[in-house]
């Protein structure tokens, strides 16, 4: 989904501030499968006004500069669901610095890939911990809550797979002597 499509499903759970929109990406319920920073969300949310799918309301804050809060309009509803029933969504794009020093395990330091999984293991299972003990479950919808069990089973799933194969990560790592001249040839 674009930028504007987010920033639209991000408001149809409630008004927002450019800053809490970005949250929501951060740390909030997107997190875990959509991106926006300032840098994309502050164009997108004009050219949201500009198009009538959002109204923007400035709230004067003292000492502060005025914080705009954005809403949904009937058009923005109608845009959203529009866009969701636009087109069967495309494959899952997944970017992993994680997978691509595994990848390269053969040529690194035993004790480095070590470090990497140990640390990856521990996110993993405070991620999970975290996502467990949420108490805003009961307020969420069917498909948030399914979503959300959705996000535990990935990550779990990485962590399995991390801590039964941690191992042969390791015994793989600094097998490759040569593998600059192998690469080069």
């Amino acid at each position: 989904m674009d930028t504007k499509t987010t920033c639209l499903g991000v408001l149809a759970l409630g008004e927002a501030s450019g800053y809490e929109i970005r949250k929501a990406f951060e740390e909030g319920p997107f997190s875990h499968f959509a991106d926006g920073g300032f840098g994309s969300i502050y164009p997108a949310l004009n050219k949201l006004t500009d198009e009538g799918l959002v109204t923007c309301t400035a709230h004067y804050q003292e000492k502060r500069p005025s914080k705009k809060v954005y809403r949904l309009t009937e058009g923005g509803w109608d845009r959203l669901e529009q866009e969701m029933r636009a087109r069967i969504p495309g494959e899952d794009k997944y970017r992993s610095d994680l997978l691509f020093i595994l990848f390269f395990a053969d040529w690194q330091d035993p004790a480095w890939i070590a470090r990497v999984i140990d640390t990856r293991i521990d996110f993993y299972r405070e991620k999970l911990e975290a996502m467990k003990e949420c108490s805003t479950l009961d307020g969420l919808m069917v498909g948030q809550r399914l979503v959300h069990g959705f996000g535990c089973a990935v990550y779990q799933a990485a962590l399995d797979y991390l801590v039964e194969h941690r191992d042969a990560f390791v015994a793989a790592a600094g097998n490759c002597h040569d593998c600059r001249q192998t690469a080069a040839e």
